[in-house]
């Protein structure tokens, strides 16, 4: 069954993990051996071959460059420009894929039309077919001004989440606290005037309210689990789902082992332990369905190697391909086979019909 994920790191990855998605994942983690620099060197699970295995047709691909801001102990660049010339690079990576065959950046509702038909033509085999890529940008501290996300839009983008993790030069993300800022309102005022998506992921819980009253476009959560199941204020509230299903919209499902289990301590924890295989994300999916009454509202939007491997995520999940298995899981559980085309592909197919223009 063809398979929507949206939200991978596809960029990161290539530019700042210096990984050759085109390859097989076994070969990148090859490559990797012996070396530490990163967390999760040699348990990759992402690949362009991967995906094409996973019947993984579209994907939303993310630009993602933090900002230090003073007193901040997360990573980041020392200045806006300099994460601006950091997602300038990522998105030339794109451009590159797209240019070799290997992607297609969807910007429109036709190209979204089009992708379907490739990916449902059986006739041409998977190996062959170019992965359809909406880009996203995750934390907007790398645009100079509000201003750059027009500039952004024009070069592809289609959605922005204003937040990553702590203190942001918009918004607040995981772990802080604290309104939108000026420069977040306006943010928000200029995206809903372009027709730009808000992704609400990784907002913290102010700055959720205050998005969520403001911004009247499209709204999707990329990558949340719920904080019903797994406490933490990463996850998403059952206020904030009632929030989505109001709205129309859809929550994707992030594949973290740490988000998927309670009790996870992260770089002690590990996946068989913790009992956190592929099924651990049914009760998720079914919360979300339960509250909603239907399988309208939740998707898949894995995060997997978002700077993090097989070392936390499910422990029979060798490469995304993997993903596939939860068809038999959801209907195992009771979901019928629209509920699981749904739950795969149709529900982010509709948002992305919203958002994309004619």
């Amino acid at each position: 069954m063809l398979l929507i994920d949206a939200h991978l790191d596809l960029s990161m990855n290539a530019m700042e993990w210096n990984r050759d998605l085109r390859l097989p994942v076994a070969i990148i983690r090859s490559n990797e051996a012996g070396l530490t620099d990163k967390p999760d060197r040699g348990n990759g699970t992402v690949s362009f071959p991967a995906l094409r295995s996973g019947n993984i047709g579209i994907v939303v691909g993310t630009l993602i460059a933090r900002v230090k801001l003073p007193g901040q102990i997360l990573p980041g660049w020392a200045s806006p420009e300099q994460a601006w010339a950091q997602i300038q690079g990522q998105l030339a990576w794109y451009k590159a894929m797209e240019a070799a065959g290997e992607i297609r950046i969807i910007q429109t509702q036709l190209q979204l039309q089009q992708q379907i038909d490739i990916w449902n033509d059986s006739n041409i085999l998977n190996e062959y077919k170019p992965i359809g890529v909406v880009l996203s940008l995750e934390g907007a501290d790398s645009l100079i001004t509000p201003e750059y996300a027009i500039i952004l839009q024009q070069q592809g983008l289609t959605a922005i989440g204003p937040a990553h993790y702590g203190p942001g030069r918009y918004a607040n993300g995981t772990d802080a606290s604290g309104h939108l800022n000026n420069n977040g309102i306006a943010l928000l005022q200029m995206m809903q005037q372009y027709g730009l998506a808000l992704d609400i992921t990784h907002l913290c819980d102010d700055a959720m309210v205050d998005a969520l009253q403001l911004f009247k476009g499209n709204i999707w959560a990329s990558h949340h689990n719920c904080r019903t199941l797994v406490p933490h204020n990463r996850q998403i509230s059952d206020v904030v789902i009632h929030s989505v299903i109001e709205r129309n919209s859809v929550i994707g499902m992030a594949f973290d082992a740490w988000m998927m289990v309670p009790g996870w301590e992260r770089g002690k924890s590990n996946p068989k332990t913790m009992q956190c295989n592929l099924a651990a994300i049914i009760p998720h999916i079914d919360h979300i369905c339960q509250l909603s009454g239907n399988s309208l509202h939740v998707g898949i939007g894995s995060d997997l190697d978002g700077a993090f491997g097989t070392e936390q995520s499910p422990y029979d999940l060798n490469t995304i391909a993997d993903l596939q298995q939860l068809k038999h899981l959801l209907e195992a559980k009771g979901y019928s086979a629209n509920d699981v085309e749904n739950i795969f592909y149709k529900n982010w197919l509709r948002e992305f019909s919203k958002v994309l223009p004619a």
